[in-house]
């Protein structure tokens, strides 16, 4: 079979207006249980894309980790290339893909970073090998091979053994302040279900339907 031969005809549930709660936030904690009771892999996995200055797009895939009515928050070495690019143009868009419940969530927004005490918090509640492995690598940078970063992290180890490991200057998080939320919810033949939040001046929110 070819892949323009590759098709799904959505049938699961629908999406109505009358149906949402009055804000994302709300919105997206229903969804996020059910992607939960579903048992979905990894639901808080979600595509994070950024641009440089000049707008040449990049994408990868990072953890939600934080989401409550200020925003959407993942952590990250702010020296990696997510991070200087959202250091020199600070807007982002997220994607939850939850396919096996034909639904997707996509976020865009401005970025901010977090608190260093809430990135400190965050950090010291990771297991000692990720907090050691922040250490060792020099996210985004070309290496020579595996073997120097396995020494990097030989090296951390034994350094940070039995003290409390400190919070690296150059890590912390992000926090995607959306000026839009989108709930997508496959349908039938195509016309899908897209229902969008979009924030306006005095910090409401207006429900949109948007054509699929």
């Amino acid at each position: 079979m070819s892949l323009a031969d590759l098709r799904k005809d959505y049938s699961l549930a629908g999406l109505k207006e009358k149906d949402l709660a009055k804000d994302p936030f709300r919105q997206f904690d229903r969804w996020f249980q059910e992607a939960e009771a579903a048992k979905i892999a990894e639901p808080n996995a979600m595509t994070l894309a950024t641009a440089t200055r000049d707008g040449r797009p990049s994408a990868r895939t990072v953890l939600l980790k934080g989401v409550d009515g200020r925003g959407f928050v993942f952590y990250t070495n702010y020296e990696s290339r997510k991070g200087r690019e959202l250091e020199g143009n600070p807007q982002a868009a997220l994607v939850l893909p939850w396919v096996a419940l034909e639904r997707q969530v996509l976020v865009h927004g401005t970025v901010t970073k977090v608190s260093r005490e809430e990135s400190a918090a965050y950090f010291h509640s990771r297991p000692l090998a990720s907090q050691f492995g922040t250490w060792a690598s020099q996210q985004s940078a070309i290496i020579s091979g595996r073997s120097g970063l396995e020494e990097n992290m030989k090296a951390v180890e034994k350094k940070y053994a039995g003290q409390i490991v400190p919070v690296p200057p150059f890590w912390g998080g992000f926090r995607v302040v959306p000026e839009t939320v989108e709930f997508w919810q496959g349908r039938r033949s195509r016309l899908h279900d897209r229902l969008r939040y979009r924030r306006e001046s005095d910090g409401s929110w207006t429900i949109e339907r948007l054509s699929p």
